[in-house]
């Protein structure tokens, strides 16, 4: 339980998100990259990113979050700022791989965690086959 000045909550949300035309640009160093800038950014939201994890197309994020959080924006600044960064440090790469100015598509999965124990989702998470 997470608990604040006027509540108690215990949020999870089980977030993908698609790269653009789902194109396999994930891979060698990017995933490792992309985890460590989500981390960040979920760390000014105050959000805890318990897992993440991914293939060449997508990745996968296990996130608990306070009340004052909208899942929105949230998502708008974990793919924003990772899109920045990963042209920024992968340019070359990412110009092979992706075409245009988005790194990822428009569209993007937010599920509650509440059928599924965490536990269950975090090791459906951890199994993704992350790109060598």
């Amino acid at each position: 339980m997470r608990t604040g000045r006027h509540v108690v909550s215990n949020l999870h949300a089980h977030l993908v998100f698609v790269t653009k035309y789902r194109r396999g640009a994930f891979t060698g160093p990017m995933p490792v990259r992309c985890e460590q800038i989500m981390r960040e950014v979920c760390t000014g939201f105050e959000v805890e990113l318990h897992e993440f994890n991914g293939e060449d197309g997508h990745v996968h994020l296990l996130v608990r979050y306070p009340p004052k959080v909208a899942l929105s924006k949230l998502v708008n600044s974990l793919k924003g700022v990772f899109a920045r960064m990963l042209r920024k440090e992968f340019g070359a790469h990412v110009r092979e791989h992706l075409q245009g100015d988005h790194s990822w598509s428009g569209s993007y999965f937010a599920g509650q965690v509440g059928g599924a124990p965490p536990t269950v989702l975090k090791q459906y998470i951890e199994q993704q086959q992350r790109p060598v």
